[in-house]
């Protein structure tokens, strides 16, 4: 998100009072998405305060890192050991001096130290005003004041705001360039895409009548239902076409896992982890309404959800049940095709989720590719003896894709990978191995792993 502008009192504006309360109960335990919402409804903040918010709570989560080396090499204490609401002012006066080009520095040192005085703390906003200050004096002297180290590893990590063991895991994997474009990637904002339902409504139409609102949108050509939106639109709910089901939010590359799939109209399907519903409701889509597709996933209230977007999308064609998939037996032989959208660490979407980087650990991934390796064995037997069997994740983590199926294929030699065709969306994500793997970085997309297997 770029801020355009931002209130130039040097009074704590709105925006950042209530970006100081959420990072409080970030830094508490709560979920970054989850406190700002909250927080969003309860205080009545105009369009320019609810961005300028939420650019400083996502922004600051994903550049702790960062802005706590900045504190380490300017203040007196590191700031670990700095009081809660200090380490948090300084953040965020640090994220606007380094990361936020339309904010005056002015206002970035005087409404941070109002910030400290409302907080209480009148005698620690010299502290906040001495650490902004030195900041600026050495930007001016063309000094960065972030010193890196010289391990390689590390001053990526730094830099970039990621955990050590998240930048040696994409070390394995990419080099150098490659390595440090992922980092940058992930530290956007995220774009948001519509999936446009093509059962109400063209495509060509619906960008019509964004246009008419005065909303631009682009046309991703790799994918025939996707729409982007350029900018920042306000309530999601208030777009042209929600309420009557025109089009829902996924990323593109979701989109791309349903076509993988290609299910076809009169075809069985099963979604073994459904909830929220985007690729169950995009399946029926892609099927005219017409066959059955049933929605499983462990607790009502998540598929509460998945009703309630199967109620706003009209759609006939989707049953729900409840229950847990490493374990659900009354679907034995009955999918034409079974989708396994597996629970994992999210590392592909380590933008959306700004403190996915700070709560997933290598003991969290090992234990997913656990939970990953049961569900892939279980949902295998509701396949029919001529279906098809697909495994996607939205991390780019090889324990949780390429490890899992290998793992699968291994204890179940009667199954193989089957490639995507030549003439199929997902063609040009192909590995040499056959599956499916989207790099945001090049791409410009969510990561995903996708794997097609059969008997």
């Amino acid at each position: 998100m770029s801020v355009q502008s931002q209130p130039a009192s040097n009074a704590a504006s709105p925006a950042r009072r209530l970006a100081f309360e959420a990072l409080k109960e970030v830094h508490q335990g709560g979920f970054a998405d989850v406190v700002l919402h909250r927080l969003l409804h309860r205080h009545d903040l105009n369009s320019l305060d609810r961005q300028f918010a939420t650019e400083l709570v996502y922004g600051t989560v994903r550049r702790q890192r960062t802005l706590d080396a900045l504190i380490d090499q300017l203040g007196k204490k590191s700031a670990q050991h700095q009081p809660l609401d200090l380490r948090i002012v300084l953040h965020l006066g640090l994220y606007q001096l380094r990361f936020l080009t339309q904010v005056p520095e002015s206002a970035a040192v005087n409404t941070s130290v109002e910030l400290m005085k409302a907080a209480g703390k009148t005698k620690l906003s010299g502290v906040v005003n001495g650490i902004l200050r030195q900041y600026i004096r050495l930007q001016q002297a063309s000094v960065d004041p972030l010193q890196l180290p010289d391990d390689r590893t590390q001053a990526l990590a730094i830099a970039h705001s990621y955990p050590d063991w998240i930048v040696k895991l994409w070390q394995t994997q990419l080099n150098e360039s490659g390595v440090e474009a992922l980092c940058k990637w992930f530290n956007q904002a995220p774009s948001i895409d519509l999936r446009v339902n093509r059962l109400k409504i063209s495509v060509e139409e619906l960008a019509q009548k964004f246009s008419h609102a005065g909303i631009e949108t682009i046309r991703l050509p790799q994918l025939p239902q996707a729409l982007r939106l350029v900018r920042h639109v306000g309530a999601i709910r208030n777009l042209p076409g929600y309420a009557e089901g025109l089009w829902t939010i996924q990323d593109a590359s979701a989109q791309l896992v349903s076509h993988f799939v290609s299910p076809q109209p009169g075809d069985v399907v099963i979604d073994a982890c459904a909830a929220p519903g985007g690729k169950t409701t995009h399946l029926a889509e892609l099927m005219g309404d017409q066959g059955l597709i049933w929605a499983c996933d462990r607790t009502t209230s998540r598929l509460n959800k998945v009703k309630q977007n199967i109620k706003r999308l009209e759609l006939s064609s989707i049953k729900t049940f409840t229950g847990d998939s490493t374990v659900i037996t009354r679907f034995e032989q009955q999918g034409d095709r079974v989708i396994v959208d597996a629970p994992c660490s999210g590392l592909g979407t380590l933008h959306r989720h700004a403190d996915a980087r700070w709560r997933q650990t290598p003991e969290t991934v090992a234990e997913l590719a656990t939970l990953q390796t049961r569900l892939l064995a279980q949902v295998a037997t509701w396949v029919k003896s001529n279906g098809t069997l697909i495994y996607s994740t939205c991390t780019l983590h090889p324990s949780e894709n390429e490890a899992v199926v290998q793992q699968f294929l291994q204890s179940h030699p009667e199954w193989r990978i089957v490639p995507p065709a030549v003439d199929e969306l997902a063609a040009a994500y192909t590995t040499p191995a056959g599956t499916v793997k989207v790099w945001p970085h090049q791409h410009d997309m969510d990561g995903f792993f996708m794997a097609r297997l059969r008997r």
